[in-house]
């Protein structure tokens, strides 16, 4: 017989457990500065998103820092046997298409970085460059010489395709170079007349740009058309290229003394730099001083002098114009065109450059977009210290041509810099002072110190764009490649 204690026993061993009873979840315990608990992140989304901010700031640091150099020796690599004369070749058209040696020599790093060159070494000057590179057989080395300018807008836009399709490592080397000699030959997509006439609509655009009297407007087109003859004989005849500058400057003073000032009553001073803007170094002056404030001394110590050497040049045709026809300083100026001239001058500067300059097909809404935000910027930055108004266009102009090239039918951003360095036109500025300098006119040394400091604004103007654009796309390569 069971027991009372057993029958409580089994009756315990048959019934069912209960449940124990569920405790409330903790929170776990933080120490003080660590992260938020996941109830407190779903209770405080703003918290869940500062706990990132430190990592994020330290990721966008990293990447706008510069980017780290192997501390090993790089293996010493076979090469293929193209590159380094494709380099050779590679690195004259940039020089003859007026880019800096900084641009020629990043382009040219980054070539043969992608084709396992990575012990390459470059010297570019504006008028040379020398290619180095260590290989398992030995050192391979090769030079050439540049023009340092030479190459229309046309020519330019299939030079980078072709710059771009190697960064994409769509395009063999032996191809690239066969394109590039191909480049060379391209001729210019307008013919001689549509050239001439596209010199005359550029010199009448930045003549409105310059907001004229209307009695001008027939003589800039009229002095655009002979001086664009005078380039094409120049082009087919070498000596009168080489005084051509000159030849021109004189011709144009003799004519603003001899005739606008008799017939018309302006002053000559009015209808000298329009005429001849296309002799005028502004991108070549800005160049330099992008080359300087880089450290890239030698180089932009001498492109500085030529072009100094270049205004020079044109001052003493305009010497001799004075000297033979009379005072520059004489008339004065009628009631100018309004506020809209400039704005119909900068449509008329980029329709000239079609023609004068053979900008790529499809390309002339995108150079106008360009050429609208510089003067834009300009205009409003003059508001600020008209000294430095070129420092406000020339930031819009990298990042905006970057922007307009990464889209389906832009064009490559030096399209469309190229004619916006014109539009600045620091040459212009300093040269006008020139003139005035050796007419006698007393406010000259101003014009000409604001000169000095519109091409130093405007290469600083170019540097910072460069520079955001650069870690713009650093950062984006951070975020958006993980």
């Amino acid at each position: 017989m069971a027991t009372p204690h057993e029958d409580t026993a089994a009756a315990s061993a048959t019934a069912p457990a209960a449940e124990p009873e569920a405790e409330p979840e903790a929170e776990p315990e933080l120490a003080p500065g660590h992260e938020q608990s996941p109830r407190a992140a779903r209770r405080f989304p703003l918290l869940a998103g500062l706990r990132h901010a430190p990592s994020t700031v330290r990721r966008v640091l990293q990447a706008l820092g510069n980017e780290a150099t192997p501390e090993d020796e790089p293996d010493v690599p076979e090469i293929s046997p193209d590159l380094v004369p494709l380099l050779r070749t590679l690195g004259r058209a940039m020089l003859d298409s007026g880019q800096s040696v900084n641009d020629a020599q990043d382009v040219l790093k980054q070539v043969a970085d992608l084709h396992g060159a990575h012990t390459v070494q470059t010297l570019v000057l504006p008028t040379c460059v020398f290619i180095r590179v260590q290989t398992r057989s030995g050192v391979v080395t090769d030079f050439t010489d540049a023009a340092g300018s030479g190459l229309n807008l046309d020519q330019i836009g299939a030079l980078y395709s072709v710059i771009r399709r190697l960064r994409n490592q769509t395009l063999s080397l032996a191809d690239a170079r066969a394109e590039l000699r191909e480049m060379r030959r391209r001729p210019p997509r307008f013919g001689a007349v549509l050239t001439i006439v596209g010199h005359a609509i550029l010199t009448l655009g930045f003549g409105l740009i310059l907001n004229p009297t209307l009695d001008l407007l027939p003589v800039f087109v009229v002095l655009g058309l002979g001086v664009g003859v005078l380039r094409w004989l120049a082009a087919r005849w070498p000596t009168l290229g080489t005084a051509l500058p000159v030849v021109a400057a004189f011709l144009v003073t003799v004519v603003a003394i001899q005739v606008v000032q008799p017939w018309l009553g302006d002053s000559p001073l009015q209808v000298l730099v329009p005429p001849i803007i296309s002799f005028l170094p502004g991108s070549v002056l800005t160049v330099a001083a992008i080359e300087l404030t880089s450290n890239q001394i030698v180089s932009g110590a001498s492109r500085l002098l030529y072009g100094v050497a270049q205004l020079l040049l044109l001052a003493f045709g305009v010497v001799a114009g004075a000297a033979v026809a009379g005072n520059l300083l004489h008339g004065s100026a009628g009631e100018h065109l309004g506020w809209w001239a400039p704005w119909v001058g900068v449509v008329t500067v980029g329709i000239g450059q079609m023609f004068f300059s053979s900008t790529p097909r499809r390309s002339l809404p995108w150079v106008l977009v360009v050429l609208f935000a510089a003067y834009a910027a300009q205009l409003l930055g003059s508001f600020v210290a008209p000294e430095i108004s070129g420092f406000f266009g020339a930031l819009v102009i990298v990042p905006l041509a970057t922007l307009i090239e990464r889209t389906r039918t832009g064009p490559p951003a030096a399209v469309t810099t190229l004619p916006a360095f014109w539009l600045l036109v620091p040459g212009a500025l300093s040269f006008l002072g020139l003139s005035e300098l050796v007419a006698g006119d007393t406010g000259s040394v101003t014009d000409l110190a604001n000169a000095v400091v519109a091409v130093f604004a405007i290469a600083l103007g170019i540097l910072v764009g460069t520079a955001l654009t650069r870690d713009a796309r650093r950062v984006g390569r951070t975020f958006f490649t993980e």
